[in-house]
């Protein structure tokens, strides 16, 4: 009996031992502002996955970045919030005085916590979550645990404008009704897909007054006359597809807005998910970022901001 008693508690100790070297930190360490590229890019390939549209791509960029600035600002003491400046934000809770964070795990947290809130596919996010996790391992647990807590604050602190932007509001309306009127929009073969986002106006801005400061102007009124500019433009368009070099074709499919593009070849239809143009503006900005050699914070105001302004213009157009 004590030889199998022996025998168990040593199968348990190799157990525990391997449980603790699958713990260690991974090999690829996120460095200095590497970790939020990291997470932008992990929320981009959710979005593509679930087929947000580049409006509500905006939406879930601005909130998971603001999260992350906001949660990452204490790291530096004349650092200063962007929350105030913004509308529909609650004031933004404090740290404990003299205790012990690590900002980048907290800022990761409230990053990832807002995402996951955000979009359909959560298990994605979570295991992102959990490899970040890894690499603070080595923390104290207390530092850990408080770094945590901190970046959750933040994060609900986020949601709770995001729960009130109006947009669970424009869910509910009804679709957008299509006339059959001369020169009005209408639906296009062979996908005849949906107007997109046609109340995104309703939705409440980040820092314009109203989705009409900044209004842009009226396209050409429908006119067929060969004088009209209607008609210019219409044909400008018309003879540049029928001579578009290959990177001009390149570039256009690069920024089409459409998430999910129908492929048709015969009878047979087949479609290919790709990145939003908000995703390629995360893109640009993580190179800008790099290129300029910007510090964690430097680089976390920097998406916050962008993401800002990204958000108000779908509103405003």
């Amino acid at each position: 009996m004590k030889k199998w008693n022996i025998l168990g508690w040593l199968t348990i100790s190799i157990g525990v031992f391997l449980g603790s070297c699958n713990q260690k930190k991974p090999n690829n360490i996120l460095v200095g502002a590497a970790l939020q590229h990291y997470c932008v890019q992990k929320l981009t390939d959710v979005i593509v996955y679930d087929i947000f549209t580049p409006p509500v791509a905006s939406r879930i960029y601005v909130y998971a970045n603001l999260a992350y600035y906001e949660a990452l600002k204490p790291m530096n003491s004349k650092a200063s919030s962007i929350i105030p400046s913004l509308k529909g934000f609650e004031s933004l809770p404090q740290t404990e005085a003299g205790k012990m964070y690590d900002y980048r795990l907290s800022a990761a947290t409230a990053f990832m916590k807002v995402a996951k809130a955000l979009v359909f596919s959560k298990d994605s996010i979570g295991n992102a979550e959990k490899e970040i996790q890894l690499q603070f391992n080595e923390l104290d647990k207390d530092v850990f645990d408080r770094s945590i807590a901190w970046g959750e604050t933040i994060a609900s602190t986020i949601l709770k404008r995001a729960g009130n932007d109006n947009y669970k509001v424009t869910r509910g309306m009804p679709r957008y009704s299509v006339f059959k009127e001369t020169g009005k929009w209408l639906q296009t073969p062979p996908d005849y897909s949906d107007a997109i986002e046609p109340y995104w106006k309703l939705i409440k801005p980040l820092k314009m007054d109203s989705a009409a400061q900044f209004r842009p102007a009226a396209p050409p009124a429908y006119n067929l006359d060969k004088t009209s500019q209607y008609y210019t433009e219409l044909m400008e368009v018309y003879t540049v597809s029928k001579q578009l070099t290959k990177l001009q074709d390149t570039i256009a499919h690069y920024w089409d807005d459409n998430p999910f593009v129908s492929e048709h070849t015969g009878h047979l239809t087949y479609a290919n998910k790709k990145t939003t143009p908000v995703g390629h503006w995360m893109g640009i900005i993580a190179i800008l970022c790099g290129d300029s050699k910007l510090d964690d914070l430097a680089t976390a105001k920097t998406y916050a901001l962008s993401s800002c302004a990204i958000f108000d213009a779908f509103i405003s157009c």
